[in-house]
C-alpha cells in the first residue's frame, strides 16, 4: 500500500533532521522555496545573507535550497566546506543572461568603468566585476563610488535603473531581467489595488519602473518582510515571488497578504523538493565548486561590498 503524501512528507522531514546531524550539515532555504523546504531549513533568508550565516557555522556541509549562483556564493565564502545544490538544474534565468565573456566585451567599450554586479550573477561574472551589491544595499554601494565614476551595472536593468533614479547617477545597465518580477505589469498592480483598496503595496526593485512607482514601499525580499512585520497596517499587496507569502503569514499573524499577480512564481526556485533535499543529504551531491582563481577574484568583489555596508 502506497504511503500518502502527508505521511511521506512527515517521514522525509524526520529523516532530513537525522541526516543533517549525521552529515554535520546546515540546510539553507531562500524565501522563494516551497513552504515544506523552508520548514526543515536551519536558516531561511535572502541569498547572500544565507551564505554569510552558513560561513559562520561549524557545519562541514552546506545544502543550499536555492539556485546555482547562490550555491556558488556559499562556496566562495566557505571554501573549506562541501556545498550541495539539491536540484542541479536550478539556475537563475536573469543570472544566465550575462556571461563572463559578455561582460569582458562590454567593459572594452567603457575603458576604466567600474562594474557593479548584482549578487544574482555567476561566480565568473563576479570575478570580472569590481564590486558586488544586493537589492538591499545597491543604492548605498553606488553612492559610495566616486561621483565621476563611470558605472556599468549587471545584470538586472530594472534594479540598475532604480538605483540610477535613487542616486541621480548615470548608470549603464545590462539588459537582463528577472522573468518573475519583470512579468508583473502596471495593469495587474492597479487591478490588485482596486481589489484591495486598503492594502499597502510592497514591491521588489526588480519589478518594472511603472510598477515600482505605484508602490508604498520598495525593498528587498528581507526588507519587505521586515516592513510588514513592523508596520501597523493590516493588509498588504506583495510584488515579489510568491514564496515569501509563507514567511509573511508565519511572522505576521493576523495580517493579510495578497500576491500582486498569480504569475509571480519562479519555477527554478520551486524545483527543490523534500525528496531531492533528502537525497542531497544522503549523497552530499550534486556538489557546487568554484575554481580557486575565480573564487579569489569573486571574493574581492564581495569583500569590497561588505566593507561599505
Amino acid at each position: 500500500m502506497k504511503m500518502n503524501n502527508c505521511a511521506r512528507n512527515k517521514q522525509l522531514k524526520e529523516e532530513i533532521q537525522k541526516l543533517k546531524k549525521d552529515r554535520r550539515a546546515v540546510v539553507l532555504s531562500h524565501y522563494y522555496q516551497r513552504p515544506e523546504i523552508q520548514e526543515v531549513a536551519d536558516f531561511v533568508g535572502d541569498s547572500l545573507e544565507l551564505s554569510r550565516q552558513a560561513a559562520q557555522t561549524d557545519a562541514e556541509v552546506i545544502v543550499f535550497c536555492g539556485v546555482h549562483f547562490m550555491a556558488e556564493s556559499a562556496a566562495i565564502l566557505s571554501p573549506d566546506k562541501i556545498v550541495v545544490l539539491p536540484e542541479e538544474n536550478a539556475g537563475c534565468p536573469m543570472a544566465d543572461m550575462i556571461t563572463a565573456i559578455d561582460l569582458q566585451r562590454w567593459k572594452e567599450s567603457f575603458p576604466g568603468a567600474t562594474v557593479v554586479c548584482y549578487v544574482n550573477t555567476s561566480a565568473e561574472v563576479k570575478a570580472q566585476s569590481d564590486i558586488a551589491c544586493t537589492s538591499a544595499n545597491a543604492v548605498k554601494v553606488v553612492n559610495a563610488l566616486p561621483p565621476a565614476e563611470n558605472i556599468l551595472f549587471v545584470p538586472d536593468q530594472n534594479l540598475g535603473n532604480y538605483v540610477a533614479r535613487q542616486t541621480g547617477r548615470r548608470i549603464h545597465v545590462w539588459e537582463g531581467y528577472c522573468p518573475a518580477h519583470a512579468g508583473l505589469t502596471r495593469e495587474e498592480m492597479l487591478a490588485a489595488r482596486q481589489e484591495h483598496p486598503g492594502a499597502l503595496v510592497l514591491v521588489h526593485p526588480e519589478c518594472r519602473p511603472e510598477v515600482v512607482e505605484l508602490a508604498d514601499r520598495v525593498a528587498s525580499t528581507s526588507g519587505i518582510l521586515r516592513f510588514a512585520r513592523e508596520s501597523t497596517a493590516q493588509e498588504f499587496i506583495i510584488g515579489t515571488e510568491a514564496g515569501i507569502l509563507y514567511q509573511l503569514s508565519k511572522q505576521c499573524p493576523g495580517k493579510e497578504f495578497y500576491p500582486a499577480s498569480p504569475k509571480m512564481i519562479c519555477p527554478k526556485m520551486k524545483a527543490t523538493t523534500l525528496e531531492k533535499l533528502h537525497r542531497a543529504l544522503e549523497t552530499c551531491a550534486p556538489r557546487v565548486t568554484v575554481p580557486p582563481d575565480v573564487r579569489e577574484r569573486a571574493l574581492r568583489s564581495l569583500e569590497r561590498m561588505l566593507a561599505i555596508i
